[in-house]
């Protein structure tokens, strides 16, 4: 054999002993990895904490890739904390509620059907009609859930926190009261008590207001009654105006100012919402 051939012949000798090497390693290493994730799913599915935890790390992972992408913090479970729900899955009765207050108040009916079906409940079971919980939220925040008022009433339906305080602590304490649902209940709950104090519905808002031993609510009574009326229509399905009403003549009188005001003159009854402390 020339020269030439045996390193022709000995290339090919080395050329298969290669490839026979990469085969037998090559086929070794995919045994070894069919052993190892066999050995994986096997202590997964034997140790569920174990494979929560993995899914945990690789969704924590994955969320921080996100975030260096996209430069902010995501939160997939955001849209759980939010007071929000479909209107239309209402029943047609709350539904027509819930629209009429979202375009006369100009808030998002998705929250508004939130508050609308709690107040029906509520309603069913405190015995007061949900219309009237309802209007009183009109009147008192126009369904701001942060209002707050001089001397402190917070919340939807303006409670004053600080002389209610033993009311929220089964909802986690006084921050509760900017938590729509929350509010909405402590709320109710003061306003069954003033009915009951009061034996009316109109002695219980004055009651509710502030102003059950003063001459004068400053209208308020009458205004949170008419909405209440205009509620019950929508509710009953009759067509009711969304603009602004006019003062209605069973209104009580403005409260006159004096030139020079005293300094102890009382204040306006947006100041004095839900404020007796004897409930």
């Amino acid at each position: 054999m020339t020269a030439s051939g045996k390193l022709i012949s000995g290339v090919r000798t080395f050329v298969s002993d290669v490839t026979d090497g990469f085969l037998e390693i090559t086929h070794n290493s995919f045994a070894l990895i069919g052993l190892a994730v066999a050995f994986v799913v096997i202590t997964l599915t034997a140790r569920p904490d174990l494979r929560e935890a993995g899914e945990t790390e690789l969704m924590n992972w994955l969320q921080a890739r996100q975030v260096q992408m996209l430069g902010v913090p995501i939160e997939p479970e955001a849209s759980e904390r939010a007071t929000a729900g479909n209107p239309k899955d209402l029943p047609k009765e709350q539904a027509a509620v819930a629209f009429w207050l979202s375009k006369k108040y100009r808030v998002a009916p998705e929250p508004l059907s939130v508050l609308v079906a709690e107040a029906y409940d509520i309603g069913a079971r405190t015995k007061i009609d949900p219309t009237l919980i309802l209007a009183i939220m009109a009147i008192e925040s126009s369904f701001n859930p942060f209002a707050q008022s001089a001397v402190g009433a917070q919340g939807l339906m303006q409670v004053m926190t600080t002389v209610h305080t033993d009311k929220y602590q089964n909802f986690g304490g006084q921050f509760a009261a900017f938590d729509p649902v929350s509010n909405l209940r402590v709320g109710a709950k003061v306003l069954q008590e003033c009915i009951a104090r009061a034996g009316s519905v109109e002695g219980g808002l004055r009651f509710y207001v502030g102003a059950g031993n003063q001459a004068d609510d400053g209208g308020y009574a009458a205004k949170v009654l008419a909405e209440h009326f205009r509620l019950r229509q929508v509710a009953n399905g009759r067509s009711m105006p969304t603009t602004p009403p006019p003062v209605l003549s069973t209104q009580a009188p403005a409260l006159s100012v004096p030139v020079a005001a005293p300094a102890t003159a009382a204040p306006l009854h947006g100041d004095k919402v839900a404020m007796l402390s004897g409930l």
